[in-house]
């Protein structure tokens, strides 16, 4: 399947609506700069290994048949199996997948594990399903797919409109067709059939962690520091609560209808999750409500944009008054924003490290499933802890030795990864 490169496209051509292929795109282009890899090996990373593309049918709970559109992106396999999330989503596009892929090499790179990147969904809207519409198309993808995935080929991983019970029926598909039971073929499961404990609060974890570092490397105390939080999804409202615990005051957080606000601090753990309450933030008794928007503007030492892509704009970058700001979600920062936010001296820590706690617990979940032997949740914390801090000095050490930004060096380690394994395999034939 062909896909566009930032050679097809218009070098000042970009939107504040920028694909995350777009994105991916620029981004692999400014650390090409960076960083001393073959311009032949720059290309190949330019384009993904493959796309597929599968029809996904449905016999709906009235005995009617509707087909959906199922894709599955593999970026890169160089260091590992390809790796990442699969998700049921009305506006995934085969284009999305590409560009999420590519995140997930360097996402997998930045922190040194053994994979690669990809991405996949389906073209659904999880709401109109029914539990049992949903397991029947999950397991019916999980069909049409197998021959491009497996333990040592390609693991998915749940994301947007998926969860642990999605990655088991797809899971449990998989091993029925197989004949045996492989409970290493995606991660994020229920462990108790062989998913890690702390997986699926890991992403909020690491941007936590990270934004603890980053506070100190700014010489701000995180007790004594300010935090807001767009997005109280899972990500964000692990992220809030364990910065809130670390004695930050988490004054802001939001869903998709607004923002609690106290300036004195919120109690984080009374405000309903979207896991625990969908939609629940603005019932919460909180002195003053915002907007999203005003979210990102208020005056604290940290900002975390844990929801969606492109809601740091050219618009609204000159409006930031955060010192800092730690990507919770994918793509949270348009190449417009970002340059805008570099110019007022803005650090912005980028998604590739602050959230890679989901793919670095599912590598934990990998091997834990390879040896049959479950961790505990105490050791998948203490090992989760040591990788990200060992990616946050690799990333440290980039920054203070090439006075680039932090997003520049994050992707300035993961492309000196990829391209030395490339440039060690070769090219075949």
């Amino acid at each position: 399947m062909a896909t566009n490169t930032l050679d097809d496209r218009e070098e000042d051509d970009y939107s504040e609506t920028e694909s995350a292929l777009e994105t991916a795109l620029r981004q692999l282009s400014a650390a090409a700069t960076q960083v001393d890899v073959d311009d032949g090996i720059i290309e190949r990373l330019k384009h993904p290994t493959r796309v597929v593309e599968v029809g996904v049918p449905l016999k709906r709970d009235d005995g009617s048949v509707e087909v959906f559109t199922g894709y599955r992106a593999q970026h890169d396999d160089v260091r590992g199996p390809y790796k990442g999330g699969l998700r049921f989503h009305p506006d995934v596009t085969a284009e999305e997948c590409v560009g999420l892929s590519m995140w997930m090499t360097w996402k997998c790179a930045v922190m040194d594990l053994p994979f690669g990147g990809a991405k996949g969904g389906v073209v659904v809207n999880p709401k109109d399903l029914s539990t049992g519409e949903k397991e029947r198309l999950t397991r019916r993808f999980a069909e049409e797919i197998r021959d491009t995935i497996g333990p040592k080929r390609d693991i998915p991983a749940p994301d947007m409109g998926t969860d642990a019970q999605t990655m088991a029926w797809f899971m449990d598909a998989y091993s029925m067709q197989e004949g045996e039971t492989i409970p290493g073929v995606v991660t994020g499961k229920p462990p108790v059939i062989g998913g890690s404990e702390g997986r699926e609060e890991a992403p909020g974890r690491s941007v936590a962690i990270i934004a603890r570092e980053a506070l100190q490397y700014y010489d701000i105390d995180v007790d004594e520091a300010t935090v807001a939080v767009q997005g109280f999804g899972s990500v964000g409202a692990n992220a809030a609560r364990l910065l809130d615990d670390w004695g930050a005051d988490v004054v802001a957080v939001s869903d998709v209808n607004g923002a609690a606000y106290d300036t004195t601090g919120l109690d984080t753990h009374a405000v309903p999750s979207h896991e625990e309450q969908p939609e629940a933030v603005m019932q919460y008794d909180a002195p003053n409500m915002l907007t999203n928007e005003e979210v990102l503007e208020l005056d604290v030492d940290v900002l975390i944009p844990a929801a969606i892509g492109n809601v740091l704009t050219a618009d609204n970058a000159d409006d930031v008054q955060a010192d800092i700001v730690v990507e919770g979600a994918n793509g949270p920062t348009t190449s417009a924003a970002d340059t805008i936010l570099e110019e007022r001296d803005v650090p912005v820590i980028p998604d590739i490290l602050a959230n890679a706690g989901g793919v670095t617990v599912s590598y934990f979940e990998w091997l834990q499933d390879i040896n049959r032997r479950q961790w505990s949740l105490e050791r998948v914390n203490d090992e989760l802890e040591s990788h990200m801090l060992s990616a946050w000095d690799d990333v440290r050490r980039e920054v203070e030795a090439g006075d680039v930004s932090w997003r520049d060096a994050a992707y300035v380690v993961a492309l000196g990864r990829v391209g030395e394994a490339k440039a060690s395999r070769g090219l075949w034939p």
